[in-house]
């Protein structure tokens, strides 16, 4: 979820034909849609859980995202320990099913119990498994990644992004805004050391 800023529906309903990692390098996910748990009574087919295209998208729209070499790599690792599901969907629960959203919010309470100090937990760091989306997001635009991209590849309008993300948006602009005065000082000495006017 973090390293390609995927809603959890998403990661549900990853399959491994929607995944392009290569040996090493980058890969890229080609995500389809989600699985959201919607209740027998809900539903037309009386199944619990049903498959939603993505977010505001055409039924068949998918939308590629780049992953990076470690998420490469830990996709490679969890399909060799545990195959896929029948389907080729990656994650499942031990009965190959969908993986609810109250086991997989048991095992993040457990995680974050295990992972973050008492102050962390204190501060509600990472509460929900969602917030991973939000940090891989917020790292993108902490680096530097246009902010058009980064909408792009987390399937959100850029409206969103800036009403969501305005706080590392204005620190990019902080830094683009230093590194113009750092070149324009550079130009200025290069300007008084060659006696130009």
């Amino acid at each position: 979820m973090y390293y390609a800023a995927m809603r959890p529906a998403e990661v549900i309903h990853l399959q491994k034909s929607q995944c392009r990692i290569p040996a090493s390098g980058w890969g890229l996910l080609n995500q389809k849609g989600g699985v959201v748990m919607a209740g027998k009574e809900w539903t037309d087919d009386g199944a619990v859980h049903e498959v939603h295209s993505l977010r505001r998208r055409a039924a068949k729209a998918t939308r590629p995202v780049p992953i990076p070499p470690v998420l490469v790599r830990m996709l490679h690792e969890h399909i060799e320990r545990f195959g896929v599901a029948p389907d080729g969907r990656v994650f499942r629960n031990p009965a190959g099913n969908y993986i609810d959203a109250s086991a997989y919010g048991i095992t993040w309470r457990r995680s974050r119990e295990a992972a973050l100090t008492l102050d962390e937990l204190a501060l509600e760091l990472a509460v929900r498994p969602y917030d991973l989306r939000h940090a891989g997001i917020s790292l993108w635009l902490a680096s530097g990644v246009d902010p058009a991209e980064c909408a792009r590849r987390a399937g959100q309008s850029i409206q969103v992004l800036f009403r969501y993300y305005a706080k590392f948006l204005a620190e990019a602009r902080h830094h683009a805004n230093r590194l113009i005065e750092d070149s324009m000082r550079r130009w200025d000495e290069h300007e008084d050391a060659a006696g130009m006017p």
